[in-house]
């Protein structure tokens, strides 16, 4: 994963002039060696922080050591005002953790009160405005204390990444696709900057990319990728040509960015313009951890950013589609998986997720296209997608947005792919989430999303919250339990 930050992490104690600093100062040795001894990596700043010219001193050797993260840990009480001012001039992602105290007998000379600092350093964040991130229970033993580090590597990642992302985007959302049309401003107020073109823009630089003399090595790589899968030989060389050109605008509009991730037009004219559908070559790009989300939707492609930093693997981007059939659900998921009908759905796009995501991979022609664009006829304008049922097992749907208000919200919710055949074409797979019913109606319904939700392999649930939480998203839905009812939830249903 080229396309995402590396974090490096550095860690700052902090004393109250009133506490012993040797306490802090030991307190995180042991906190930095039982990081060290998990595999962590962590930058030991050797200043304790007890008045603001040591505030000063420890901000220079972080930002000496390269860290672009930081833990601030309090050993003892801490000084509150120097320890927040430290978090609001360091400029990227910042953790809040304090020291539990060790032993009984050590509660005279040895005790750090650092769980009322935890209060102080709380209080004073929000009086200078600064989000940082703080555990769920922020107090703990060195061992504790490595545990947490770990949780906040991930959000840090995305965090940084944010900071550093362009979206590059190609055409208007596709003809009664309104939902992928959302507010771009909070897209600066999460620091991402997004460069909008022309689908002629893109057709112009494809046009350019004929014969271009890296094609072969592109389509011996596909063909290797596809193994037996490759069924139309035919148009990987136009599929070659665009995945150079995507891959060369990126780097030629970069700018001063970092990281990229697209939001392109991807049908109707598309197939009859450039003669093919760009589905498998999104795939392979966000193989690579660039994401490529469909039909423009710009917060798709933010979200799967998000989930490609927290995961370090390959993300994508599904419609919440449609319901499995009763009797599939009868015969192989009943009395098998502890899951009610209403809890599992499909998740289904033309064919953009990445191989290594699929059971097993075909080239194939979307079907869809093909009845509208040229029906009676062979595949040929219509070539290019992927499919294949999806890998099963744990996963997280997730979305942030911005809402026809331009307020950011999102959902997050936690389940997994079941081991159960499709019978369907695409890239898909049958979903199971813990009562997806409600939640569907409640949260995906009720507040308006689009039907596009991003996929993380794995279960990240926890670090999304966190993110999102960070982020200043006051609206974060999840998939209730049983027995806790939504706001709008009709208690006589």
């Amino acid at each position: 994963m080229k396309n995402i930050p590396q974090v490096n992490l550095g860690i700052v104690a902090v004393s109250r002039d009133c506490f012993p600093m040797e306490l802090s100062t030991n307190r995180r040795k042991a906190v930095v060696k039982a990081f060290t001894e998990k595999g962590g990596s962590i930058y030991e700043c050797p200043t304790t922080v007890e008045n603001e010219l040591h505030m000063r001193k420890a901000l220079g050797e972080v930002k000496e050591a390269g860290c672009n993260a930081l833990v601030v840990f309090l050993g003892n009480f801490g000084p509150e005002t120097e320890e927040t001012l430290l978090a609001k001039e360091f400029g990227g992602p910042v953790m809040f953790v304090a020291a539990a105290e060790e032993a009984g007998d050590k509660l005279i000379n040895g005790r750090g009160d650092a769980y009322c600092g935890m209060l102080n350093a709380s209080y004073n964040l929000g009086l200078r405005n600064v989000k940082a991130y703080i555990p769920e229970y922020p107090v703990g033993t060195a061992c504790e204390v490595a545990d947490m580090i770990f949780d906040f590597v991930p959000v840090a990642r995305a965090i940084i990444g944010l900071s550093k992302l362009k979206i590059i985007t190609f055409g208007p959302r596709p003809r009664d696709f309104l939902a992928c049309n959302a507010p771009i401003k909070q897209l600066f107020n999460l620091g991402v900057e997004i460069a909008e073109n022309s689908e002629l823009d893109l057709f112009a630089s494809y046009n350019e990319h004929a014969g271009d003399p890296r094609i072969p090595e592109v389509i011996a790589d596909m063909e290797k990728e596809l193994g037996e899968g490759n069924k139309m030989p035919g148009i990987l060389p136009k599929l070659a040509q665009y995945e150079l050109t995507l891959l060369d605008w990126a780097e030629a509009q970069k700018g001063s960015r970092e990281y990229i991730a697209f939001a392109n037009k991807c049908w109707p004219a598309f197939q009859t313009q450039f003669g093919f559908v760009p589905c498998y070559v999104n795939s392979r790009l966000t193989a690579r951890g660039i994401p490529v989300s469909c039909e423009v939707d710009i917060y798709g492609a933010l979200s799967e950013f998000i989930g490609t930093c927290v995961s370090d693997d390959i993300v994508t981007l599904l419609d919440i589609n449609n319901t499995v059939p009763a009797d599939m659900y009868e015969s192989e998921i009943k009395d098998k998986y502890n899951y009610t009908h209403k809890d599992t759905f499909m998740g289904f796009h033309c064919g953009n997720t990445a191989s290594a995501k699929l059971s097993s991979c075909s080239m194939k022609y979307q079907l869809i296209m093909h009845r509208g664009l040229e029906p009676d006829k062979e595949p040929d304008i219509t070539r290019g997608t992927l499919e294949g049922d999806i890998v099963p097992g744990d996963i997280t749907f997730f979305r942030l947005q911005s809402n026809a208000d331009a307020e950011l919200t999102a959902y997050v919710a936690q389940g997994e792919v079941l081991p159960v055949a499709t019978r369907s074409f695409g890239a898909i797979g049958i979903f199971a989430i813990p009562e997806m019913g409600r939640f569907f109606r409640h949260v995906l319904v009720e507040k308006q999303y689009p039907h596009h939700g991003a996929v993380a392999f794995g279960h990240f649930g926890k670090a999304l919250y966190s993110i999102f939480n960070m982020l200043g998203v006051k609206d974060i839905g999840y998939n209730q339990p049983k027995g806790v009812p939504y706001p709008t939830e009709n208690p006589f249903a």
